[in-house]
């Protein structure tokens, strides 16, 4: 018959579980203190590094960007807010907010000719025009940061993927996945036809119809009917070549 253990062996082997705890606890506690002083010297030494690189970080978006990126590693956003340290020595907040809203008055303009989707290739080649020879270059990567800060006006700004292309949203149109396909499928030419949309992607007229309506409705393509073959092309502006600077500078 197999003995129990008594009261003795239960405390001692209570006593060693409590000083395992605790050791466990002292352990994770000391790489919790090491990791914070760790990040504590990072930011420090980012702090150094940008005072002596602010004049780059300011005109050279491909350094802007590194420094973004060394910025996130040690859990630092100069975005976060227009006051405060970073916002004195780089002014980066100042900037994005500029952008921001150069950004918003150029999906304005030309809402109406594409709807609201803009390329963001595009979006960038609008932005430098108007910026021209403007404290420095703007690159993609400054768009795509300023966008994200225009997130908090709830108003729909975001940049949605489609195919190998960018588009930046500027109003709140839910697309589905077959609209997200005809994008994809009008980014060759600019346009698309039904027979086109049926051919490709195995789709019923009624299908390929139902979808080019509603990216019809939604203002997002034209209607161009001028053709010999008689067949409706469907043009979408937003990853087409024909550009809205028309749009812009009206």
């Amino acid at each position: 018959m197999r003995r129990r253990p008594g009261i003795g062996g239960l405390q001692t082997h209570a006593a060693a579980r409590d000083q395992f705890r605790l050791l466990g606890e002292n352990v994770a506690k000391i790489r919790t203190d090491l990791m914070k002083e760790q990040l504590a010297t990072f930011r420090s030494q980012l702090e150094d590094f940008a005072r002596k690189h602010k004049n780059d970080i300011r005109k050279n978006p491909a350094f802007r960007s590194q420094f973004h990126e060394m910025c996130a590693k040690v859990g630092v956003d100069p975005l976060a807010s227009n006051k405060g340290f970073w916002a004195e020595l780089l002014g980066i907040g100042d900037f994005y907010y500029e952008l921001g809203v150069q950004i918003v008055d150029i999906c304005l303009a030309t809402r109406v000719h594409n709807g609201g989707l803009i390329n963001l290739q595009e979006l960038c080649h609008l932005l430098r025009q108007r910026r021209k020879s403007d404290r420095g270059v703007v690159s993609e990567d400054d768009c795509l940061r300023a966008i994200s800060k225009l997130k908090v006006l709830g108003s729909g700004f975001e940049v949605i993927t489609v195919g190998k292309k960018k588009l930046v949203r500027s109003v709140p149109t839910e697309l589905n996945k077959d609209h997200n396909e005809i994008l994809e499928l009008a980014q060759a030419q600019g346009f698309v036809t039904v027979d086109e949309v049926e051919r490709r992607l195995s789709w019923s007229s009624g299908r390929a119809i139902d979808a080019l309506d509603t990216l019809l409705d939604e203002g997002l393509a034209m209607i161009d009917d001028g053709h010999r073959d008689g067949r409706r092309r469907y043009w979408f502006p937003c990853v087409s070549p024909i550009s809205s600077s028309t749009a812009v500078d009206s």
